[in-house]
């Protein structure tokens, strides 16, 4: 019997380049994909992807697990703003906590062979040491981590009391084709493509010495494949890529050799982590991870895919749900 997979965020950058994985690599699976085009576009998303568009939290879901019968689910909807989260926090708990939690009743409820749920970095807070390792006791500085942190207890509850099975994937720093490079407010990579091609400053918060290990998305697509279908992946948190880091000062001096021009501006520190740097043994002995793209090579093929978009709005939010403390940067 052929299997089917839910992907949630589907029109997403890990979302949408999943769906592509398994299609390419595994046409005989069903991909069904969820997105509320919140934070991806419709034209991300493979054609053959089965696509509902709703919204986890006020669209009944049930009907989607029920018409289709899930072997495995992908629940990588979420809105990634950990420097944002404070200012609009109400949306962040119902965004990315009250969704993860219609998540897991349908997959408990209608027995799921196992929840792949991508968390995020934001666990650690500033870690241990400079290095973010998955034995360490999650400590996070901003209400998007406290929400994912919170989705990964409730997650083992489930396993626990429920029997579902489960592996939490904690990505760090991913980027590619496919991102949303139109989001005021996330993923500084394409902030600075989209700053670059409008003629702007490129932004660096602080004085750029901040660490990150940036992570190419095809180098984690078989990875997050064989989380769902890995039996040493069962009820397993994992770091995913990152093998490398870069000062943002780095980082960003690569992307202007890739463009060979572009100005930079330096503004106001964030409320924000200094070093993000995992572990990854984890993954390579479970998951099969290669760092097969280095961070020059994965900016060049971003930024060819990047000057072929079409013209698209910036993301804004209208009206923050606490302007105190906003940073100059973000005020209206």
């Amino acid at each position: 019997m052929n299997k089917t997979v839910l992907i949630t965020g589907v029109a997403g950058l890990l979302g949408s380049r999943l769906a592509d994985w398994i299609i390419e690599n595994h046409p005989d699976i069903k991909v069904v994909g969820i997105d509320d085009l919140s934070g991806g576009y419709k034209d991300n998303i493979h054609p053959e992807v089965d696509f509902w568009q709703m919204n986890l939290v006020d669209h009944p879901i049930e009907n989607c697990f029920e018409v289709n019968k899930f072997d495995y689910v992908f629940h990588f909807a979420a809105y990634a703003a950990e420097g944002l989260s404070p200012f609009i926090r109400t949306y962040n708990y119902k965004n990315n906590l009250i969704s993860t939690a219609a998540i897991i009743n349908q997959c408990i409820k209608h027995n799921v062979k196992r929840l792949v749920f991508t968390s995020s970095m934001a666990v650690y807070g500033h870690g241990i040491g400079q290095i973010f390792d998955e034995k360490q006791l999650p400590s996070p500085i901003d209400p998007y981590g406290i929400a994912k942190y919170a989705c990964e207890q409730d997650i083992k509850i489930a396993g626990e009391q429920h029997g579902l099975d489960w592996c939490i994937i904690r990505p760090h720093n991913v980027y590619g084709i496919k991102q949303n490079i139109w989001d005021k407010y996330r993923n500084v990579l394409g902030i600075w493509m989209y700053q670059y091609m409008n003629g702007e400053e490129m932004s660096i918060f602080g004085d750029g010495t901040q660490k990150r290990a940036f992570s190419y998305i095809d180098d984690s697509l078989e990875p997050l494949w064989k989380a769902a279908v890995e039996p040493k992946a069962c009820c397993e948190i994992i770091n995913l890529g990152g093998i490398k880091e870069y000062t943002i000062n780095e980082a960003n001096k690569i992307l202007l050799d890739v463009i060979t021009d572009g100005r930079v501006a330096y503004k106001e520190q964030r409320h924000e982590v200094k070093y993000a740097v995992p572990t990854y043994q984890k993954s390579v002995d479970i998951l099969g991870f290669e760092h097969k793209t280095d961070l020059k090579e994965g900016l060049s093929k971003m930024w060819e895919w990047a000057k072929q978009q079409p013209l698209k709005e910036r993301f804004v939010w209208d009206e923050y749900e606490i302007e105190k403390g906003i940073y100059s940067f973000w005020k209206k």
